[in-house]
């Protein structure tokens, strides 16, 4: 077997959160036809303990821990630099050091790169004989221009410096790779329209996947101790993603208090790790719940009345929708939480972008005006979205991706 080189920008595991199930599932892709050296950072302390888990895929690992005090000095570093914020934090001798003599002990030809910050490991020109791929997965600089549309003052004007210096960091990694990989054809479009027509064959896209033994309601879940015997909505995601942050706070005042009025027993629970201080606040709202970090999300999925997706702010294929519909679950869900999932009329879905709408979505859902044929939910995502299905082209880019 053949040696490659796989840069995560964060240790992918457990994969409990998007970007995670993500590179957790490359990996497996990898080490099916790969000796794979996994290069990646450690930012959360708890996830220290599941490095022995990603071993049994790698032939080497190098974890590197990833100080998030050192974020806003790294960052007031790159602002005089001209470069994105993001890059600098990201930026270790260490890592870079092992990149280079793994590379060379075992004359590496083939390298995955995951996320635009990992991708300047790999810039120079002595990596030029490298087939290198990368994952971009979203198009990162139009994320931070959203950002920047919902803020004011400073924090404005250093989102809209981030758009403007990453799209151009963006546009430099096309240059110099030979693949850039995009979870939808949507994202794949969205970044080929900011590239030179000369770099825009290089652009494809792997469709994110969801585990369907895994999110299987056929294997039966106990409720939750921690949720009250009435019905609820759940929403699942990483409570630290400012996108999921800022979807929980515009449905929670935006939507909560008039359904909370329609239904007196129904209950919310916002389900995912490391919540914000404005999340948990939301508790103080009649019904609504902020569990944090649990070991499982399917119980909460399988006891919900049903989903909701609330986002306001969205890039890519959104994992906690396809899981959702996994579980056979009814969903409610905005345009921008649907970008990338071509559904069909016939799943128990309600696409809603309005306070109004959302309500009324809901309220369909609840009192079931129609058929919920959530089973349709599951047998449309078993087979549009296996990862075996959606990363088997990954072979093939790696091998026929040339300079």
């Amino acid at each position: 077997m053949e040696h490659i080189v796989f840069l995560v920008h964060r240790i992918p595991y457990p994969p409990n959160k998007g970007d995670k199930i993500r590179s957790y599932h490359l990996l497996k892709a990898l080490a099916s036809q790969y000796k794979v050296h996994l290069g990646c950072f450690v930012d959360d302390a708890q996830d220290w303990q599941y490095a022995d888990k990603l071993v049994p895929f790698c032939e080497s690992l190098n974890c590197v821990p990833l100080k998030k005090s050192s974020r806003y000095l790294k960052g007031l570093k790159a602002l005089s630099s001209g470069r994105p914020i993001t890059l600098p934090y990201y930026q270790t001798s260490q890592m870079q050091q092992w990149v280079t003599q793994t590379i060379d002990q075992h004359a590496i030809e083939r390298a995955l790169v995951f996320s635009s910050s990992m991708a300047q490991y790999l810039e120079g020109e002595r990596f030029s004989h490298l087939k290198r791929v990368i994952d971009f997965v979203d198009v990162d600089s139009d994320k931070w221009a959203q950002y920047a549309d919902k803020k004011q003052g400073l924090a404005r004007w250093v989102y809209q410096r981030e758009h403007r210096t990453l799209r151009l960091y963006e546009n430099q990694i096309a240059e110099v790779f030979d693949t850039c990989v995009f979870v939808s054809n949507e994202e794949a479009r969205l970044f080929s329209n900011q590239l030179p027509a000369s770099l825009v064959s290089k652009v494809v896209h792997l469709l994110n996947g969801v585990d369907t033994r895994y999110f299987n309601p056929a294997a039966g879940f106990e409720a939750p101790e921690t949720c009250c015997q009435t019905p609820y909505l759940v929403f699942t995601g990483a409570m630290d993603y400012w996108a999921n942050v800022d979807a929980t706070d515009w449905f929670c005042k935006q939507v909560w208090p008039r359904l909370k009025q329609l239904y007196p027993d129904l209950h919310f629970y916002i389900v995912g790790g490391n919540p914000t201080a404005a999340t948990c606040a939301l508790e103080r709202l009649p019904g609504v719940h902020v569990t944090g970090r649990v070991l499982d999300v399917r119980p909460y999925l399988h006891h919900a009345e049903l989903v909701v997706a609330p986002l306001q702010i969205a890039r890519g294929i959104q994992n906690k929708v396809l899981e959702a519909m996994a579980m056979g679950k009814p969903i409610v869900a905005t345009s921008m939480a649907m970008e990338g999932i071509h559904h069909h009329p016939e799943l128990c879905l309600e696409i809603a972008d309005s306070p109004d709408d959302f309500i009324n979505a809901c309220n369909r859902l609840l009192e079931r005006e129609h058929p919920a044929n959530t089973t349709a939910n599951r047998a449309w995502v078993v087979n549009q979205f296996g990862w075996d299905k959606t990363l088997g082209p990954l072979s093939t880019l790696l091998e026929g991706a040339t300079t």
